[in-house]
């Protein structure tokens, strides 16, 4: 057999071990998870500062594991009120509570805060300010670690990183991108998962013309910063490196030539294991550079766009499934999958889209107009996210 074809084949077992875990939560998500428990462990935890980083044994064990890592938490004056509760305060939970048995079973689990949080009352555009309960509902939700660079991130100042970051350190979740001083910027977010030691850099390509309080208050997009950072991450131990960036141009699914320029110098230099992006507010490609991935653009997790104000692809998005395989200290990404989700209004709640159709046939509701929109939006986030032998829609089809 070609030594290729020997490749190839082993690519595929991999990938289908890998993909074991989030393919069964997407079957259960679709036939109800009563008397189900899939529990995993090895969850994410911070990692010590200082660690050797050892080659690999020979014999080291293989662990495959999957990362999810979502897209922008835009908090519109809408949302926040659908989250209020009538004696006052917020929850959050409910708008998340199909998507906590995707997140919640994966070993790392990313989320993007566009808008800060906490720092007086809730606002929306064109100064963002979202109720601090909104890190709460990220941590019952099961996301690990949250990037924090966006063009939002000074909506509300210094003041409004701080109540930002302590709202997710009262909630128990890891934050990278915004700091409240300089040693905090310089010191990174590694976390360990599985033994492996991963480290997620996150970063913005501007803040809308805010001015920025301190040079270290936001990650800005630098080619030099984000080879300085990796680099630095890489010698306090990190065995696999994350990039998150916040960029593109609103509104368009295909990537611009800043970001598929970057993209190609971060992975083609080995700079980056994986790069994910957001901003853009709707859904862009999944490609494959150099052996490596980039996750260009996930849509919105949440928001109040909708074709009333924006191109309808907005209420589209998607959680995109990493799938790694680690041998000892060295680990690859063997491909990346992808969740479509849906914001459905006026509830705005996010739906998982094959497990939401599947819920509406059940119910005899699978010619409804909501069924119908959910199909659209599921061809829609295919056609544009991409579909390949290492890059496939959870589920892979509707039914």
């Amino acid at each position: 057999m070609p030594h290729n074809r020997r490749q190839r084949r082993q690519r595929r077992r991999e990938r289908s071990a890998t993909g074991l875990g989030t393919l069964a939560a997407v079957a259960i998500l679709s036939v109800g998870l009563s008397g189900i428990d899939f529990a995993l462990s090895g969850r994410a935890a911070t990692a010590p500062d200082t660690r050797p980083h050892a080659a690999t044994a020979p014999s080291a064990i293989v662990e495959t594991f999957d990362i999810v890592a979502s897209g922008d938490l835009l908090v519109h004056a809408p949302v926040w009120q659908a989250a209020s509760k009538p004696g006052g305060g917020y929850d959050f939970r409910p708008l998340f509570a199909a998507l906590r048995p995707i997140v919640n079973r994966a070993a790392l689990a990313l989320c993007h805060v566009e808008t800060p949080m906490g720092a007086g009352a809730p606002s929306g555009y064109p100064m963002f300010n979202s109720p601090r309960e909104l890190a709460r509902a990220i941590a019952w939700t099961g996301w690990d670690a949250c990037s924090t660079a966006s063009n939002h991130s000074v909506d509300r100042g210094q003041h409004g990183i701080g109540t930002t970051l302590q709202a997710l350190d009262r909630a128990r979740v890891k934050h990278a991108g915004t700091a409240r001083t300089g040693a905090e910027s310089r010191r990174g977010l590694i976390l360990s998962v599985r033994g492996l030691r991963i480290a997620l850099l996150s970063y913005t390509y501007g803040t809308n013309g805010v001015p920025v309080p301190h040079p270290w208050s936001v990650n800005l997009i630098s080619s030099k910063q984000v080879v300085a950072d990796a680099r630095r991450a890489r010698k306090r131990g990190a065995d696999f490196v994350i990039v998150n960036f916040h960029w593109g141009t609103e509104y368009v699914h295909e990537p611009s030539l800043e970001q598929r320029v970057l993209a190609r110098y971060l992975l083609r230099k080995r700079v980056a294991d994986i790069i994910v992006g957001q901003h853009v507010h709707v859904v862009q490609p999944i490609r494959r550079v150099a052996g490596r991935f980039v996750v260009y653009g996930e849509g919105n997790l949440i928001s109040a766009q909708d074709a009333a104000c924006c191109p309808a692809e907005s209420q589209d998005g998607l959680i995109a499934v990493i799938h790694v395989r680690a041998a000892g200290r060295n680990a690859t990404v063997t491909g990346v999958d992808y969740v479509p989700t849906y914001v459905e209004h006026p509830s705005f709640v996010v739906r998982p889209v094959g497990a939401r159709l599947a819920a509406l046939e059940r119910a005899g509701q699978g010619e409804s107009a909501l069924a119908s929109a959910l199909g659209v939006s599921f061809r829609r986030t295919v056609s544009y996210a991409g579909r390949t032998p290492l890059i496939q829609p959870l589920p892979r089809r509707l039914r």
